[in-house]
């Protein structure tokens, strides 16, 4: 089969689109508002766009809490969500209301961070800590403004559990890092495999 997604006559039940870029990792982004409260919400259009410098990004449809506070103070943190705190994550996509924390509502700890406010997630074996660089407003082919933005930072503190790390090296299968599929599909790292490069 073949369609145009730009109208979508695919005849499917379901866009098939986000089965087709998977899977996604998904950035746990814990931010302050102004008010110095604390938001937690999970992004699977995220990843890392550079390592020189470290910079990683997340796409927030509409200007929701993440984003607004990441512009209001400038910093942000993303956390790994793992298979264990899969329900957890979950919970921290509730629309609450303004202020409520979603570290509260998940039953999730919060710990400070070391290099920026927000704090990081207790249970997360892995987390970096972020300084927002910038807000690219997405457009499409015809110029057309989107709905959606990409929200860029430098990471400027990373913290690494010690019991993920394996002869000096991250182990994902101990991490095991959870990634969005299509609908309501999820998938979650259980081991790896390695290939070196031509020469």
């Amino acid at each position: 089969m073949h369609y145009d997604p730009r109208i979508n006559n695919h005849g499917l039940p379901h866009d098939p689109y986000k089965a087709l870029v998977a899977p996604r990792p998904i950035g746990w982004i814990s931010s302050l508002d102004k008010a110095g409260r604390p938001n937690l919400a999970p992004y699977s259009f995220f990843n890392a766009v550079s390592d020189h410098p470290h910079l990683v990004m997340f796409c927030s449809f509409t200007a929701k809490d993440s984003q607004s506070n990441a512009e209001a103070t400038g910093e942000f943190v993303c956390n790994f969500a793992t298979y264990d705190l899969r329900n957890e994550m979950n919970q921290t996509s509730a629309p609450l209301p303004e202020g409520q924390s979603e570290f509260e509502f998940a039953g999730l700890e919060m710990v400070p961070s070391l290099a920026v406010k927000p704090p990081r997630v207790k249970a997360s074996p892995i987390a970096m800590e972020c300084v927002t660089v910038e807000t690219v407003a997405l457009k499409d082919a015809k110029g057309q403004r989107a709905r959606y933005s990409a929200i860029i930072g430098e990471v400027v503190m990373i913290h690494i559990d010690e019991k993920v790390l394996v002869n000096g090296m991250v182990d994902l299968s101990l991490a095991q890092p959870i990634a969005r599929a299509g609908y309501l599909d999820y998938v979650h790292v259980t081991g790896a495999f390695q290939m070196s490069r031509p020469r």
